[in-house]
């Protein structure tokens, strides 16, 4: 095979590596906050088990991109292609830790609490699972017009998060329990938020990708 086409073998394989990444982060996202809705404490167990395996992955691929590189000292749009490879799969594997918070405070919170969570999480999941679909389809395709559609829902999850930590600040906490609850919603509504924004990221990567400029999506 020459060795044009086998770069660009190799370069499909990679990004389908990385799609299978983000698709992780996807998993246990909704995991998540499954385990906090449900004091699912197994389940956040695993997920904060689980995120061993995705940063093993983003090292993989970091040293797959590399090896790339090395190999076939790649110039112009292909080199920035390599970039941008690297640059995604950082921001999946920080999504990926996201989700890890958000059990890690299903941790904390225990079995125990009674008080109902803000229906505005589940929200700002469900919207920022649609960010990476929406996200994974314009790396996929390089598609500018599908990455731009990242800024408005970006926006929505922001609001929600501003609801959540406002809705959490009127509360009155008047014990230790209270105040864990407290804190911990508000954590857990600020690591979907940052899942978003690092979401957004990949959204301003592709644009890098494809038109050579820096765009703020989160402007």
């Amino acid at each position: 095979m020459p060795s044009r086409e086998q770069f660009h073998s190799e370069m499909e394989e990679l990004n389908q590596d990385i799609i299978q990444l983000a698709n992780r982060t996807k998993k246990a996202l909704s995991d998540s906050l499954e385990a906090l809705f449900n004091q699912d404490i197994e389940l956040a167990q695993q997920i904060v088990s689980d995120d061993k395996l995705i940063d093993k992955e983003e090292a993989r691929i970091n040293d797959k991109v590399i090896l790339l590189i090395a190999k076939q000292q790649p110039v112009a749009t292909d080199l920035r292609r390599l970039i941008i490879a690297l640059r995604v799969v950082t921001d999946i594997e920080r999504m990926g830790d996201n989700a890890k918070n958000i059990a890690k405070s299903t941790l904390r919170l225990g079995e125990n609490y009674h008080t109902g969570l803000p229906v505005e999480l589940k929200a700002m999941r469900d919207t920022s699972l649609i960010m990476l679909e929406t996200a994974i389809s314009a790396f996929q395709n390089e598609d500018i017009t599908v990455a731009h559609k990242l800024a408005e829902m970006d926006d929505k999850v922001d609001k929600l998060y501003k609801q959540v930590v406002t809705d959490m600040l009127g509360k009155t906490a008047s014990n230790s329990e209270d105040i864990q609850y407290v804190m911990q919603i508000a954590f857990s509504a600020r690591y979907i938020e940052r899942f978003a924004d690092h979401i957004t990221n990949i959204g301003e990567s592709i644009l890098f990708l494809v038109k050579g400029e820096i765009v703020d999506l989160n402007d």
